[in-house]
């Protein structure tokens, strides 16, 4: 099979957490007897630099014409530092999720066997845990009209939804429902937002449609409390771009590391495929991140294109290497292997 690989890797530690998806894509590629062409794009800090523009058209084009996009990260402190900025990294993956059409992140939450000492949470609460995150992500408040004050003393954020765009992301989770254990909880703030209730209304107007599926309510003060306190009371967890965003980043705790969590966003025209982290621009060109999140979102690509025997060796390599004690600083700061050494030591093990 011939894949046509789009390759952002981005700013920060991106270069190189996607240099070793790529050595793990090419194993399998060669043990399975595929052929992976890669088009790297910029996007980012480093778009900005170059042409001014954080998603520059080539850029798209070339996310329109790939099966699917390898995504590392983007942000650079300039920018964060200099509340002045008119064009900005993120801006670059708003346009992206925009023009492609990538309206759900999709975000799994699994503990590992052999890392549950790393959660900051108790053994007891956070062993078995298994949930997905279902975010939309085109719509809400990020993308509201927004604005300020001539005087410059008040500003707005506009959230909005159409029926549409809830239709859409909630047929989605209610699939993965309908695959894993068959239970959907629908986020939101219904007692004080017009638009969460127009969610709820919605998603209760589906339940019909899917009557296997046990599906449940929480406004989303209750459910970041819950899902702290019994994360394995969850399965599918759906929700607006804002609170989404929240939530998804508080989930992550229950693994122990963010280095650990891969994400996928589900597109119009074509998906992307990129750890949950972001640039982490102090550990940039030192070879200490965590590549382990870029690999399973790599195996999130591979499955998205029905390569599933491919994508579960990926997963048994990487829970192998975590086993092996194979990791980087962040997982044991005593014995802490290089982003490249664990990269070259995936590959090994998908070459047998």
């Amino acid at each position: 099979m011939k894949l046509n690989i789009g390759v952002l890797a981005g700013d920060g530690i991106g270069p190189e957490i996607v240099a070793q998806a790529q050595k793990v894509l090419d194993a399998v590629a060669t043990k399975y007897n595929h052929e992976i062409v890669y088009t790297p794009a910029i996007v980012g800090a480093c778009a900005i630099d170059e042409v001014g523009d954080p998603y520059p058209e080539a850029t798209h084009e070339v996310c329109m014409n790939s099966d699917a996009v390898l995504f590392g990260a983007i942000g650079d402190p300039k920018f964060d530092n200099d509340p002045s900025a008119k064009v900005r990294p993120e801006q670059g993956l708003l346009a992206m999720r925009k023009k492609l059409g990538l309206y759900a992140n999709i975000r799994p939450v699994a503990t590992f066997p052999s890392l549950l000492d790393k959660s900051p949470l108790r053994l007891d609460i956070v062993e078995g845990s298994d949930l997905v995150v279902v975010r939309e992500l085109t719509g809400g408040i990020y993308f509201g009209e927004k604005g300020r004050s001539e005087d410059l003393t008040k500003a707005f954020d506009t959230c909005t939804y159409t029926t549409e765009e809830i239709e859409r992301i909630l047929k989605l989770a209610f699939s993965y429902a309908d695959k894993r254990d068959k239970r959907l909880t629908v986020v939101d703030k219904a007692n004080v937002l017009a638009t969460s209730r127009l969610w709820r209304q919605v998603a209760q107007s589906m339940e019909a449609d899917h009557k296997d599926i046990e599906v449940d309510y929480m406004f989303v003060d209750n459910a970041a409390m819950q899902l702290i306190q019994w994360p394995k009371k969850f399965d599918v967890i759906v929700t607006e771009n804002m609170f989404g965003d929240i939530i998804s980043d508080e989930a992550s705790v229950i693994t122990g590391s963010l280095g650990l969590l891969p994400s996928a966003s589900v597109g119009v025209h074509t998906s992307v495929f990129e750890p949950i982290h972001g640039s982490y621009p102090q550990a940039a060109g030192k070879d200490i991140a965590n590549p382990v999140a870029t690999v399973l979102s790599a195996a999130m690509l591979l499955e998205s294109l029905d390569l599933l025997e491919e994508a579960a060796l990926v997963r048994e390599a990487v829970n192998k290497s975590l086993e092996e004690g194979v990791v980087t600083e962040d997982i044991n700061k005593e014995k802490a292997y290089k982003t490249s050494e664990v990269g070259d030591w995936l590959a090994k093990y998908i070459a047998g």
